[in-house]
């Protein structure tokens, strides 16, 4: 018997040797060929844009192209679904956003489980939306907006790129907080928003910085707010929604990761090569200069975030009966 016992222990010793040598050598040599980056949204927007970036410094740092895949559709869900069912071997990468955490909460049924099947690299980046209003809205900050919503229930409207989206959520969460009654005016895109935001048929809606800035500063649109928990290091000047109702906290941010199954050495060597990227000071100024934080997280803060994220939003999406479907 005892003969067994080290006949047995010799082979399990061999063979979890052989594994970590193995998963050390696929590490060393990865990646073998092209990596695809699978970014669920269409190109120009601020998704695309960080993950190119990145993409553009991988591509350098490994010496196989990262080629960006563009797959919108379905609010994420169609580039989603691809990169969850692909292999697992790190040469399909997807980017993450705030939506991808919303979506359980809105939509009936998904093809696929966020937290099940993905695994996080890391949170990469992060920027508050601003709270903007026509400058004809007579309201100067966001007390006096909730204000004037409180003398019109269900007349002060905002708009959003769709039903069931960030900017969809980002205003029922303040009429939440705040017990006001507010109108959402769903857009099929970010550009019709914005000119109706501009024009005054619509009284605010939330944007990026990226993309309001440049018409604050011409005075075509007013900020009030941001929307993450504490004010941002881009605009200090702005307050927070959260320093007049204390707990909002709508933070986009932007993530990566790749399907669950992938073996830990190489999501460990994925994290390492993104946040080196992350921390180039080319790419931070780049990132600085659209009001983007570094994040940079690691794997196990960044799937934490994932799960308190999908559960904060389904308070919200219930509290609101919102379906995107």
């Amino acid at each position: 018997m005892q003969s067994i016992i080290v006949i047995a222990t010799f082979i399990l010793v061999t063979v979890s040797t052989d594994v970590s040598a193995q998963s050390r050598d696929s590490t060393s040599t990865f990646p073998t060929r092209p990596v695809r980056l699978i970014i669920p949204f269409t190109p120009g927007a601020i998704n695309d844009f960080i993950g190119r970036a990145v993409g553009t410094k991988l591509t350098e740092l490994w010496g196989q192209q990262v080629v960006v895949d563009n797959r919108a559709g379905g609010g994420t869900i169609t580039g989603t679904d691809i990169a969850a069912k692909s292999p697992p071997d790190g040469h399909t990468l997807v980017g993450l956003s705030i939506i991808h955490v919303i979506n359980p909460s809105v939509h009936a049924k998904l093809p696929y489980d966020l937290l099940r099947d993905l695994t996080s690299i890391t949170i990469m980046a992060a920027s508050p939306f601003v709270l903007i209003i026509h400058p004809a809205v007579p309201a100067k900050n966001l007390k006096e907006l909730i204000a004037l919503a409180k003398t019109k229930p269900g007349a002060l409207a905002y708009g959003s790129s769709g039903t069931g989206g960030a900017q969809h959520l980002m205003g029922e969460m303040l009429a939440m907080m705040s017990g006001v009654r507010l109108l959402h005016v769903p857009y099929k895109g970010g550009s019709p928003l914005m000119t109706d935001v501009m024009g005054g048929q619509l009284q605010f809606s939330f944007m990026s910085f990226a993309t309001a800035g440049p018409h604050i500063k011409a005075g075509r649109l007013r900020a009030l707010a941001v929307t993450s928990a504490k004010r941002s290091a881009s605009t200090p000047d702005l307050p927070a929604i959260a320093e007049e109702f204390p707990g909002y906290d709508a933070m986009p941010w932007w993530g990566l990761a790749v399907p669950s199954a992938t073996p830990v050495a190489l999501v460990t060597r994925l994290h390492h090569d993104t946040v080196r990227v992350l921390q180039m000071p080319d790419v931070r100024e780049r990132f600085a200069a659209l009001g983007v934080d570094i994040i940079a997280n690691t794997p196990n803060e960044a799937n934490a975030h994932m799960r308190d994220e999908v559960a904060r939003w389904a308070k919200v999406a219930k509290s609101a009966n919102i379906r995107a479907d």
